[in-house]
C-alpha cells in the first residue's frame, strides 16, 4: 500500500492562498470558476476568498465506493445552461489532485465544447508519475500548488474521524 499522506484544513488553506497569488500573477483573470466534485469543492470555495469569482460546479463518477476505477468517467452532475455560462467566457477549472489525469482530462474537452474564451486549470497537488491522459492543447495554463510523489493523499473533508485526521496530519 502506498505511502499516505494527511493533509489539514490549514495546510490546504495555505496551499490555495499561495495558488492564489500565482494565478493573479499571471495575468489570467477569469470570469467563472468550475469546481469539480466532490473534491474540487472545498479548494474552489477557498479560491473564491482571493478572486472572488462566480463558482459553478459539475460531478463527475470515476471512482467506484471501493476507490477502484470504473471504466471511464462519467458526469454525475453538470452546469444548467452551461454554453450560456461558459461560451466566450473565462474558464478556471478547479480540482483537488490530479492523479491520473483522467478526470481532469474529461471535464476540460466536455466544458471546451461549449466554446469558453479560454479555460485554465488550477489543482491544489499534483502526483508527480505518468499521467494515463492529456490536457487539451487548448489550455495553456496549469497551476499546482505542491507537486508530490505517487502517494495517497488524504484530505480533511474526507475524514470520518476529523480528531484523528488532525492528529495524523500533525495538526
Amino acid at each position: 500500500m502506498p505511502e499516505k499522506r494527511f493533509f489539514s484544513y490549514n495546510e490546504i488553506h495555505r496551499t490555495v492562498a499561495e495558488l492564489s497569488k500565482v494565478i493573479q500573477a499571471s495575468g489570467f483573470d477569469p470570469d467563472v470558476t468550475v469546481a469539480i466534485g466532490t473534491g474540487g469543492f472545498i479548494p474552489a470555495r477557498i479560491l473564491k476568498t482571493f478572486l472572488k469569482k462566480p463558482i459553478l460546479t459539475v460531478g463527475v463518477k470515476l471512482y467506484g465506493d471501493d476507490n477502484t476505477i470504473e471504466g471511464g468517467p462519467s458526469k454525475v452532475q453538470w452546469i444548467d445552461e452551461v454554453e450560456r455560462k461558459l461560451k466566450g467566457r473565462k474558464v478556471l477549472l478547479i480540482d483537488e489532485v490530479d492523479d491520473t489525469r483522467t478526470t481532469l482530462a474529461y471535464c476540460l474537452r466536455e466544458l471546451l465544447s461549449h466554446q469558453p474564451a479560454e479555460i485554465a486549470v488550477a489543482v491544489l497537488h499534483c502526483k508527480d508519475k505518468p499521467k494515463l491522459d492529456q490536457l487539451p492543447p487548448q489550455v495553456t495554463r496549469y497551476w499546482a500548488g505542491q507537486h508530490l510523489d505517487d502517494i495517497w493523499v488524504v484530505y480533511p473533508w474526507d475524514a470520518v474521524d476529523i480528531d484523528e485526521h488532525s492528529r495524523q496530519a500533525g495538526a
